[in-house]
């Protein structure tokens, strides 16, 4: 898995190249946590070049929306399809993640939340 980061407006995108496994999901994990300590408050996981998860992948995501949640961040995940998203939905966890079909909706929602909070 490779993961590369952009900026776009004041939201940060992870682009994951590769597979989300046992063998390489502790890597996003930790790219999070380096991202909070530096308090980026909008995230985006882009999932296009995903072609396979696992549980490890699956617990991996979880534990990013649970601090999230926890910190009130914002947090989306995007272009999720193929097998990827046929493990997410048969987990029922496609109620439970911020999924917003494409990185430019995830934001433009971002924009316009933070427009509206001031």
């Amino acid at each position: 898995m490779e993961l590369n980061v952009r900026k776009n407006r004041e939201t940060y995108i992870i682009d994951i190249l590769g597979e989300m496994d046992i063998y390489n999901s502790q890597q996003l994990k930790a790219l999070f946590s380096k991202m909070l300590s530096k308090n980026i408050r909008s995230f985006v996981i882009n999932m296009n070049n995903v072609d396979y998860i696992d549980s490890a992948g699956i617990g991996a995501l979880i534990f990013i929306c649970e601090k999230i949640a926890k910190e009130k961040l914002q947090i989306a995940i995007t272009n999720v399809h193929g097998i990827v998203k046929n493990v997410i939905e048969l987990t029922k966890l496609c109620f439970y993640f911020p999924i917003i079909d494409t990185v430019d909706e995830a934001v433009e929602k971002f924009q316009l939340t933070t427009i509206a909070a001031v």
